[in-house]
Parts: structure tokens; sequence; C-alpha cells
């Protein structure tokens, strides 16, 4: 079963883990399980997606429960309104803090697009280097950067630590293939190392400032403790508050 991180009368969200499609789409209809499907034959009725996350991010996926929920939030995603947070794992050290403002070339599959403006805030809030030799370098260096997504363009984070190259760890797109070779054989760790932590957003029918937050995954949770960053993150992630009562 889907972890359910936030609901009441209008919206869902879940704890989506790595791995997992938000819904089906052209290039993956071979695929048989996809959050939306899975969340819907949890819950018993019908849902509508808000935003996505990519098939190897896990964390905060919100949910309208209906047509006319779902309306309003979309509109406050698409005005870049709510306020999102992820944390990740990133090659080498990251300066301090950057604004990433770099254009966004659409994938090969929509060549005939413009490249769209997009902007990416992010604060290094630790550092680790390794006794294992990846490339030409004796050892490795590492940063868990907390992010900051200005925009919402698609795979902004992932590109754009990759236009740094900070590349983020098991990125097998944007990534460095021989960073995430070492992750997968020396750290038993073959995911994506992005979690979307934090959702914050004005509730369009009760006027609340909801906050969801989605705990980072056993494996990325592992890393942290293998790399001395348990304690960065417990001051930069309370734990989620208890799911809301729901009323009729």
């Amino acid at each position: 079963m889907l972890e359910i991180i936030y609901e009441d009368a209008y919206y869902v969200a879940i704890n989506k883990p790595n791995g997992l499609l938000v819904h089906r789409t052209r290039i993956a209809e071979e695929k048989k399980e996809f959050a939306l499907q899975l969340l819907r034959d949890q819950l018993g009725y019908h849902l509508f997606t808000i935003h996505r996350l990519d098939r190897g991010t896990s964390g905060v996926l919100l949910f309208a429960k209906t047509s006319e929920a779902a309306a309003p939030i979309v509109k406050q995603f698409e005005a870049r309104e709510p306020d999102k947070t992820y944390f990740a794992i990133a090659r080498g050290y990251a300066p301090e803090s950057e604004l990433i403002d770099n254009p966004i070339r659409p994938d090969k599959d929509h060549k005939h697009r413009e490249p769209q403006d997009a902007q990416t805030y992010y604060e290094r809030i630790g550092t680790v280097e390794l006794p294992i030799s990846v490339g030409p370098y004796q050892t490795a260096r590492y940063s868990l950067v907390k992010v900051k997504p200005e925009t919402g363009r698609m795979h902004q984070i992932r590109k754009h630590f990759a236009h740094i190259r900070h590349y983020i760890i098991g990125d097998k797109r944007h990534g460095d293939w021989r960073h995430n070779k070492m992750f997968l054989e020396e750290l038993d760790s073959p995911y994506l190392l992005l979690h979307a932590a934090e959702l914050r957003f004005e509730h369009p029918f009760t006027g609340e400032n909801i906050r969801i937050q989605a705990q980072v995954p056993e494996n990325m949770l592992r890393l942290c403790h293998k790399f001395g960053w348990n304690s960065v993150l417990e001051q930069q992630q309370a734990l989620p508050k208890p799911l809301p009562a729901l009323t009729d």
C-alpha cells in the first residue's frame, strides 16, 4: 500500500517511492503499476493528477479528489505559488549556495520546442569524502543539498545539477555513470538520490497554509547515516505531523 501523508475532504498526498511512475505515459505503456492507479484502487474512488515527480524521484505527490478541487490548485502550480523543497546527494563539493538560472532544453521527443526559462536555488548542507577511487581520483567527494526549484520544468533539478557538473547520484540519463556504478557496487544504492521532502501551499477552499512532509526513503537515510548527515537532516526536516481528521 502507498503511504498516505496528508488527506482532507479535497486532497490526498502520498510519499511516492523511487521507481514508480505517476501515471501511464506513451513511453511506458508496458508498465502495469502507476501511482494514480494504485492510490485509486487503494482508496476506492477516482483521483485527479495535480503535479508530477520523475519516476526515480521519491517524496510528496499530491492528488485531488474531484475535478473541482483540482482546478484551483493546478492554477497555483502554474503560477509557481506552492513552495517545494527537495534533498539530493550530488557529486563533488557543490558551492555553499547558488541560484542556477539556465534554460531547460526539451528532451529529444520535443525538439521543436524552444528552451524554457528555469531557475533552481540550492544550499549545500553536508559534505563527505570517501576513500574510494572513482575515475582518475583516489577519493570521491559528495554533497548533500537542499533544493528549492523556482520553476517546474521536466527533469529541471537533474538537468540543472548536470549543467553545473554536480550530477545527482543515481541519475541514469543526466548523471555520471562512474559514480552511479560506485554507489551501486560499493554502497548497494541503485536509486536516484533525489527526494521531494516538503510541499507548502495555501488551501484553495479553507485558506489554511498547508505543509506536507515526506520522510526520506530508507536507502537515502542509510547513506546519510553512513556519511554523518543524520543530524543535518533532523535540523532541516521535522517529522511529519499526524494526519488531520476528515470532515464530512
